[in-house]
């Protein structure tokens, strides 16, 4: 038996396929994968991510810390509730995980207050990597194992939770910006997510959980597993980690150059120095889209790709699209391949578009 969130009898009430997540009893889907994914899109769904790792960073040298532990910069977080996400290298460059980092207190203030979240199936090691990292430093690492946490995805997301929450709520969740939260009477309500559709993602007390979880069926929102979790990501062109990115590569060749801030120089950070002789030697490989736009066939994970000048590369997460009707896969090639490329299936070539991704954002096509 693994590990259980506090919400495992609500999705036994509501018909859940189970399945080990990481050591987690999750919900693969509650019927029809499918049509969790098409209720994201065009209306709302709802995720138990309390298996999510919840991380609280304080102490005098917090900022500092975390300069020093992450790729992208928490200086530039400028106001309290801004969200920063980040990768966290090892000393070879490459990624132990990727993250959400809130600032939780005002900057500058005595006493600042960080809030990370990291996955939970590298759970173990995070924490222990984080740990090693702080060394005389003055900081805290406070994990939130009694706080839950679920999603709240898709256009009609927003209007849905305002509905069964108080008034003050109403009235913060009315002035989040994207990637950005807030507290509000014991609860943490972050304007984040992992579908590509606008949404929530709250952190509230495990006592509390399955009421609001309650509440939300109740006026329509949809429950979704992991099933349509991954597609709904993969659409949306986000890596998931073991798959797209992890220890034994750089975010260089991850699509994840944008969260490595080099400046201002002097920053160090772990993995720096071997992903600075990267950049300037320039990656050999890069994550791609791949698009099955013609022809039949499903795009897997672990399938060869065949470049032009016969150059080989490796679909790192596939699957159907049920937004376009095709197959599309994130792809690691050669750093000079382009247009198009073949797919080995089963020992029959298949063409493929290779094109940057997102496939999918706010329900439409978006790569060109």
């Amino acid at each position: 038996m693994g590990n259980r969130t506090v919400l495992y009898n609500q999705h036994l009430a509501m018909g859940a396929k189970i399945v080990d997540f990481g050591g987690w009893d999750m919900p693969l889907h509650y019927g029809s994968q499918v049509e969790e994914h098409h209720r994201v899109r065009r209306e709302s769904g709802m995720f138990d991510v309390s298996h999510m790792t919840v991380v609280d960073i304080t102490g005098s040298d917090a900022r500092d810390y975390l300069r020093r532990l992450l790729t992208n910069d928490v200086a530039r977080l400028m106001h309290k509730g801004k969200a920063l996400y980040s990768a966290m290298l090892n000393e070879q460059g490459g990624v132990i995980d990727d993250l959400i980092v809130y600032l939780m207190t005002d900057p500058g203030v005595s006493g600042e207050w960080f809030r990370v979240v990291v996955n939970c199936a590298t759970r173990e090691k995070d924490l222990r990597w984080m740990s090693d990292q702080v060394m005389k430093m003055d900081v805290a690492l406070s994990e939130q194992p009694d706080l839950a946490m679920i999603a709240i995805q898709g256009p009609q997301a927003l209007s849905q939770v305002k509905a069964v929450v108080s008034e003050f709520r109403k009235s913060l969740i009315d002035g989040l910006k994207v990637f950005q939260g807030q507290e509000s009477e014991g609860w943490f309500i972050a304007r984040t997510g992992y579908t590509g559709e606008d949404g929530l993602e709250i952190m509230l007390p495990e006592e509390e959980a399955e009421v609001f979880w309650q509440a939300l069926a109740k006026v329509g929102v949809f429950p979704c597993g992991l099933g349509a979790r991954d597609t709904l990501r993969l659409e949306a062109g986000m890596n998931l980690y073991g798959q797209d990115m992890d220890e034994h590569v750089s975010p260089l060749v991850s699509n994840m150059g944008w969260v490595v801030a080099w400046e201002p120089e002097e920053r160090w950070f772990v993995g720096r120095d071997p992903l600075a002789a990267e950049r300037a030697a320039g990656p050999a490989t890069k994550l791609v889209g791949l698009a099955l736009e013609q022809g039949k066939g499903v795009l897997r994970n672990g399938q060869s790709v065949i470049t032009d000048a016969d150059a080989e590369g490796r679909i790192t997460s596939g699957g159907f699209s049920p937004t376009l009707g095709y197959a599309v896969a994130l792809a690691r090639i050669p750093a000079a391949a382009s247009g198009e490329a073949e797919v080995d299936m089963r020992g029959k070539r298949v063409k493929v578009r290779v094109v940057k991704p997102p496939f999918v954002r706010q329900g439409q096509k978006v790569y060109s």
